[in-house]
């Protein structure tokens, strides 16, 4: 049962990040503009991986993708593929988890190959948490990096020629997601050890003769008398001799028998 319920937990928490990559990767606030220095102002910009959009005090909003891809830092279009990477194993790993729940059943499968097919999607949805926690670690880096370049300039009497810009909503969303993908793996792959079929530990041994293979042959059964060992005992060798020479005798007749 407590397989099961850590199967089903994984399966919950996994779908959830995998939700959270893609709505992240969507939203458009990975970056925000920073009134610190400006808080009133008209216009507030914000940027996220697909496009850069602008909002005016009026409440109107203009978005405006990024026509080229090429002309993009090469980190931006790193963190973009780590992203899109993590959304389709986190895909991937759903729909092979759906079919190794063991509350599902699909004609006759052993649960040894249920076994495996969830510490697949375990491994799928790790890797896929990794990837989104990589992907929004990387551009917040970036951030940082830029935001100090400019604070730098700022304070040396350069005119602030380009705006500062902080961290936006996704990537606490991102970081979150990739957190629940990451946890819900390593429940899969926790609940893959319940699904393992359980060897017997004491095995069959078969014992064979150290010696020469001896045949044994069934006679006839002799009932004897209880008396038969007792007087066998107490008769000696010297009575066994002359029982035996005594056959002996009657198997070979002596010429005085036809007379």
């Amino acid at each position: 049962m407590s397989t099961t319920i850590c199967q089903v937990m994984g399966f919950i928490v996994s779908s959830l990040g995998v939700a959270g990559c893609m709505v992240s990767t969507a939203m458009d606030m990975w970056s925000t503009q920073d009134l610190y220095d400006n808080p009133v102002t008209a216009v507030f910009q914000y940027q996220g991986l697909w496009r850069s959009c602008v909002r005016q005090s009026s409440g109107f909003t203009e978005c405006r993708p990024y026509f080229t891809i090429l002309g993009l830092p090469a980190m931006f279009q790193a963190v973009r593929a780590l992203m899109i990477v993590g959304i389709v194993l986190g895909i991937l790993g759903l729909l092979v988890c759906i079919f190794a729940l063991k509350c599902v059943r699909i004609g006759s499968m052993e649960d040894s190959a249920k076994a495996n097919m969830t510490l697949t999607s375990g491994i799928m949805f790790i890797i896929a948490g990794l990837c989104a926690i990589t992907g929004v670690s990387v551009f917040a880096n970036m951030l940082v990096t830029n935001f100090w370049m400019s604070t730098t300039n700022m304070y040396q009497g350069m005119q602030n020629v380009q705006n500062r810009y902080t961290f936006g909503s996704a990537l606490f969303v991102g970081w979150v997601a990739g957190g629940l993908a990451l946890t819900g793996g390593i429940m899969m792959c926790l609940a893959c050890r319940g699904l393992i079929p359980e060897e017997s530990r004491y095995k069959a041994v078969s014992y064979n003769a150290s010696g020469r293979n001896i045949s044994y042959r069934t006679g006839p059964y002799k009932v004897g008398s209880g008396y038969e060992p007792e007087m066998k005992s107490r008769k000696g060798a010297g009575y066994e001799e002359a029982a035996r020479s005594e056959e002996g005798r009657r198997s070979y007749p002596s010429k005085y028998d036809y007379v």
